[in-house]
């Protein structure tokens, strides 16, 4: 192998990569990166066997090969470098790398040891814009933790639909949920519904987030592939394919109510800051009420704390319904109303045992339903 490509093109493919590069003591070979020339194209690839990411960049291959190197090194070693021609040569599988007055040699391990990172070549796929896709993920993509007893709620929910995609994601004590409309129907034949890890959904924030374009999402019983073409070619530029988490996802429209016993009506960011302070009290319980006087249009939010305090505030708001008197755990109510992006938000509460649900005021695809602290 001998390359010669821009610093500043190899340090961007770098950054992507190394984030995958699994940390294993059993399996060295996922420490490193995978470095393949072949026709005018350096590819980049590394996988933790759940996740594996494809990287191109036109370089001027004066000779094919491929070898890979420890991920973390190389990405280190190329960041410090100035934003000069770098030579790259493979001899014996290390890595010769020659820039202006830098000259390094990396150790190597063979491409052979390299696991075979699976394409989806064939099936269904759909276009979406890069940006507006990984903001509606953003949406929900806290929400999931880790669980060995129900893994399917271990990751986000997509269900893609022709004129749609249903993003969703649950803890069991909060849910989140983002319709994304597309501007035309796809060409889809059949509804894909499955449940993505949200290592991977992370990954896609990451890497697609400020992409200009479209990627192209294709579908396979068990992987899920995201792909973003070269501008003006119909070569991939970056490629993510993923595991998906087997089972069932639960029903979970059956958590969204279908009807509300009080509406409030209120600034968000008024809402924010007062539940942000009543939480400086809330203690180890993270608890703090809420509560309305209808009558004057009010809204009180309450903590109390034995080794700290109390904490006592209220807010105008347009009210509906009846009188509500509730409790919620700060940290999730604070995760809802920042992924609302009006600057009013709509609280919709269903008594003190009932799941309250945050909206935002004049935008109908998006809501979080929250379970209250039950006294």
């Amino acid at each position: 192998m001998n390359i010669l490509i821009l610093q500043e093109k190899l340090k961007e493919g770098l950054k992507i990569i190394e984030k995958i590069s699994s940390k294993s003591l059993t399996l060295p070979i996922l420490n490193n990166v995978l470095m393949s020339a072949e026709k005018s194209f350096l590819n980049l690839s590394a996988t933790d066997l759940e996740i594996g990411v494809n990287w191109w960049a036109l370089a001027k291959i004066e000779k094919e090969g491929k070898t890979t190197v420890p991920s973390n090194l190389i990405s280190n070693f190329i960041n410090l470098l100035p934003n000069e021609k770098i030579i790259i040569k493979e001899e014996n599988n290390n890595l010769i790398i020659e820039c202006k007055n830098y000259k390094t040699q990396l150790k190597g391990i063979t491409a052979e040891e390299f696991p075979i990172i699976p394409k989806i070549t064939n099936g269904e796929f759909i276009n979406i814009n890069s940006a507006v896709f990984c903001q509606s993920l953003k949406q929900v993509a806290e929400i999931p933790i880790p669980s060995t007893t129900r893994p399917e709620i271990s990751g986000v929910y997509l269900c893609f639909k022709k004129d749609s995609i249903v993003i969703t994601a649950t803890d069991s004590f909060r849910l989140g949920e983002k319709k994304l409309f597309l501007k035309a129907e796809s060409s889809l034949k059949k509804e894909h519904s499955l449940i993505v890890p949200q290592k991977t959904i992370k990954e896609i924030i990451n890497i697609f987030e400020n992409k200009e374009g479209e990627i192209k999402i294709y579908f396979s019983p068990n992987q899920i592939m995201f792909e973003l073409l070269m501008a003006e070619t119909d070569h991939p530029q970056i490629q993510v394919i993923s595991r998906l988490i087997e089972g069932e996802y639960p029903d979970y429209q059956k958590i969204i109510p279908e009807k509300n016993i009080t509406q409030l009506t209120m600034d968000k960011n008024e809402f924010f800051n007062q539940i942000k302070s009543a939480s400086l009290f809330a203690g180890k319980t993270n608890e703090i009420r809420i509560k309305t006087n209808l009558k004057n249009k009010e809204v009180f939010i309450s903590s109390q704390s034995q080794e700290v305090g109390n904490y006592e505030s209220s807010l105008l708001a347009s009210a509906k319904g009846e009188e509500a008197d509730i409790a919620f755990n700060y940290k999730f109510l604070l995760d809802g109303i920042m992924n609302i992006k009006s600057s009013e938000i709509l609280l919709e509460l269903n008594g003190d045992s009932g799941p309250g649900v945050l909206k935002p005021v004049g935008d109908q695809s998006y809501l979080y339903v929250v379970m209250p602290i039950k006294n």
